[in-house]
């Protein structure tokens, strides 16, 4: 398993970019399942990883992945979450203000009044409340902070290549 990620980071940058694009959106869908709803900001640090995935996914299978502008487009998918990831971070510590809006996952498909219930009964999900934290770092920041590197890594082996 090692060797396998030794040769994935070292020679197939776009395959390694998709996988850790991949770990990244399973993890956040893991917290959801566990309890912790997303809010809009968080939604849209999943977007660039979503294209990411269907980038590489689609690269494999036509036999591009090794294209440099494959690996541009993967840089700047992973260039725009690490914007939008330190901007949530950001936001959830107060540093700048964010959006007023807030968020929920609501579903909206029934009769008006089983619409109403479920407006009231839905729980607010604020951009600038941190939900969970490992070592005052909440999830936007990991975020950022994995989003920003796999940036760094991807323009470095666009440059070489």
């Amino acid at each position: 398993m090692i060797t396998f990620l030794q040769t994935l980071i070292k020679e197939q940058p776009v395959r390694f970019g998709g996988l850790v694009a991949f770990g990244l959106l399973a993890g956040a869908y893991g917290f959801q399942f566990a309890g912790y709803p997303p809010c809009e900001m968080c939604w849209w640090q999943r977007y660039p990883y979503m294209a990411m995935i269907l980038l590489v996914l689609a690269s494999v299978f036509t036999k591009t992945d090794k294209n440099r502008w494959v690996l541009l487009l993967v840089t700047l998918l992973f260039a725009a979450d690490a914007s939008i990831a330190v901007f949530h971070a950001g936001v959830e510590q107060k540093w700048w203000e964010g959006f007023t809006s807030c968020s929920s996952g609501l579903d909206l498909t029934g009769n008006i009044e089983d619409a109403l219930a479920a407006i009231n009964a839905a729980p607010v999900v604020r951009c600038d409340e941190i939900p969970w934290s490992l070592f005052s770092i909440s999830m936007a920041g990991y975020n950022a902070i994995i989003a920003t590197g796999m940036t760094i890594y991807c323009a470095v082996k666009f440059k070489r290549s």
